[in-house]
């Protein structure tokens, strides 16, 4: 059984690296249905979660559990063809586990995408809104626990979690920014915490990708988040009943667009 520690993440880099043909600068998680981003990898070379030590295997529909290996526009980069979740029933630690390990073989930028409601009624299905800051509201943190110092330290610094420079290209871009809300799910919220959420300024909320931003900012990568908003949150429309097959449909709607973004952003890094 896996403990997601430092001697399990150097034994899943190790099996890794036989298949890097270089040092990875950028990696890129992509979320719920948004698998076009795949066909921007040159060269792939793609592997099985599960067939990877210690990687963690997701169950949530949508993501396909698949590392492929390759080059955009000529830069060495890790694709992460889905992610796990807190609320599948996996610790933050086994959540963030790729992260730690993408920070291990070298990778410098993380580019990660997700799916979201709009708590703020101007954000409209289909959008794409680029993450400025987070409220962290899944009642859990993944440096919990004993300190590895090979990995962090024990208070990092979350002022900047979200790079100034690539939030300037999504702004050169014409994308929207917020705040994302991270709740630990599955269920949707209801429309009181909505309404919450929006006293505390969230703008979109989602069930994912906070606990990555926290492991790789205290890592010391730059991170950019993408989040694709699929639906109004609950309440905004009372009549309308939000499932999860709605989300995967907007995000395969709108995944291309999402891809062409993800190419723009790494064309300029």
């Amino acid at each position: 059984m896996s403990n997601y520690d430092y001697k399990d993440a150097l034994e899943t880099l190790s099996y890794i690296q036989k298949f890097l043909p270089f040092t990875p600068e950028i990696a890129v998680t992509s979320g719920s249905g948004l698998g076009d981003i795949a066909a921007l990898v040159e060269n792939p070379v793609t592997l099985s979660a599960e067939d990877v030590p210690h990687w963690p295997t997701s169950t949530a529909p949508g993501h396909s559990g698949k590392i492929i290996i390759g080059k955009i526009h000529g830069k060495p980069v890790i694709l992460l063809q889905g992610r796990v979740h807190y609320y599948e029933g996996y610790s933050l630690k086994a959540v963030t586990f790729p992260v730690r390990v993408l920070a291990m073989s070298g990778v410098k930028t993380y580019i990660a995408t997700n799916a979201s409601g709009a708590v703020n009624t101007s954000y409209l299905p289909g959008e794409i809104i680029a993450v400025k800051d987070h409220i962290n509201l899944m009642d859990d943190n993944p440096l919990l626990g004993p300190n590895e110092s090979r990995w962090n330290e024990r208070f990092p610094d979350m002022s900047h979690a979200y790079d100034a420079g690539m939030l300037k290209v999504f702004a050169d871009l014409g994308l929207k920014t917020g705040i994302y809300a991270a709740m630990s799910g599955p269920s949707f919220e209801t429309p009181a915490e909505i309404r919450m959420l929006r006293l505390l300024g969230a703008d979109v909320v989602g069930m994912s990708t906070v606990p990555e931003v926290i492991v790789a900012n205290a890592m010391g990568i730059r991170v950019a988040v993408l989040s694709c908003v699929a639906n109004m949150a609950a309440g905004v429309d009372p009549d309308h009943t939000l499932s999860a097959q709605e989300v995967l449909d907007a995000m395969k709607t709108h995944s291309q667009k999402l891809a062409g973004i993800i190419a723009e952003l790494i064309e300029r890094l």
